[in-house]
């Protein structure tokens, strides 16, 4: 009862914490005359990543590789199938290809260099320092684009989209950042539960620890994904959840297990290098050919990824521990 208590409690401190560490930031932003372009790319991006980031640092700090790198490749399925399913779902999603180009491409390689990197069944600290590395040079690189695209075409872009969702009343300074230290807190608190449910959780499951990093843990890390993009779909804004799910996988993989190797070097459990990392580069592949070859999702193949959502969660509990 207690394990369940502190599995929700530490969902539910995710969720809000990092909800309100955005919706602070980008509040701060605007106070301070900050383009809607830069909180879009940095402040949103990056914010609603930070569930992952703080429970793959603690599991990593615990000595839990498991669930560390179970977190990030499982959240990079979970947001494929099960969040842009669902969203495909409510709401079938049309993008213009041209416009997700670059970010899918980026999202690819991610899912490709990682893998590769991870195939030696440890990521090293030079290796977590690359992928940095590589993600700031992508991130100049998009900033300077966006803003020529900008110059170009006074529509907007799709930053300026994915920062709207955040836009509240303007808010004084001092509220702002007691929002932002507020988040920060539920945060690293709900991490420090989660982590400890999960483990027991485990336990008392009798299954691997990466197997729980892969589904329960990704799922409640991706929620601050799931709810923007639902958000996003119902307000019939596609390419908001799309981007915001591209950029989501780009910086799982690149800034938090960067991150978190660059700490202190991370084995890779046998079951992930075997199984796991090559079901993420296979949906990888999936989402962005039907994406940029098929213009979008519709609702039966919504359906379908998120019943390949299903099917892998069975398959982790029933099956793949068997094997590996």
């Amino acid at each position: 009862m207690i394990t369940i208590i502190q599995l929700i409690g530490g969902f539910v401190l995710l969720l809000f914490g990092a909800e309100y560490l955005v919706r602070g930031a980008v509040a701060l932003a605007r106070r301070l005359n900050v383009s809607p372009m830069i909180i879009g790319m940095t402040i949103v991006a990056y914010g609603t990543t930070a569930p992952e980031l703080v429970v793959s640092l603690q599991a990593a700090v615990d000595g839990l590789p498991g669930i560390s790198v179970g977190n990030v490749v499982g959240s990079n399925i979970c947001n494929i199938l099960l969040i842009l399913g669902l969203s495909a779902v409510i709401f079938p999603i049309v993008v213009q290809p041209t416009s997700l180009i670059r970010d899918a491409t980026m999202c690819m390689g991610a899912a490709l260099v990682f893998t590769g990197l991870a195939l030696s069944g440890t990521i090293e600290r030079w290796q977590g320092a690359l992928m940095i590395a590589m993600l700031a040079a992508f991130s100049i690189y998009a900033f300077m684009q966006e803003r020529r695209r900008g110059k170009a075409n006074d529509a907007g872009d799709l930053a300026e989209e994915l920062a709207e969702e955040f836009i509240e009343p303007t808010k004084p300074v001092w509220l702002s950042v007691l929002s932002i230290v507020g988040g920060v807190a539920a945060v690293v608190a709900g991490a420090k539960l989660l982590v400890t449910a999960a483990v027991d959780t485990a336990r008392v499951l009798g299954v691997a620890e990466e197997v729980i990093g892969l589904t329960i843990v990704a799922v409640g890390t991706s929620l601050p994904e799931l709810a923007t993009a639902v958000v996003a779909a119902i307000r019939r804004h596609s390419e908001v959840a799309v981007g915001n799910i591209l950029g989501a996988g780009i910086y799982n993989l690149f800034a938090i297990m960067g991150l978190v190797a660059v700490v202190a070097p991370i084995p890779v459990p046998t079951q992930i290098v075997a199984f796991d990392l090559w079901v993420m580069v296979a949906v990888t592949a999936l989402l962005l050919t039907l994406l940029l070859w098929r213009n979008g999702l519709s609702r039966p193949v919504g359906a379908m990824f998120l019943a390949g959502f299903v099917a892998y969660t069975a398959l982790q509990y029933y099956g793949v521990e068997k094997i590996f």
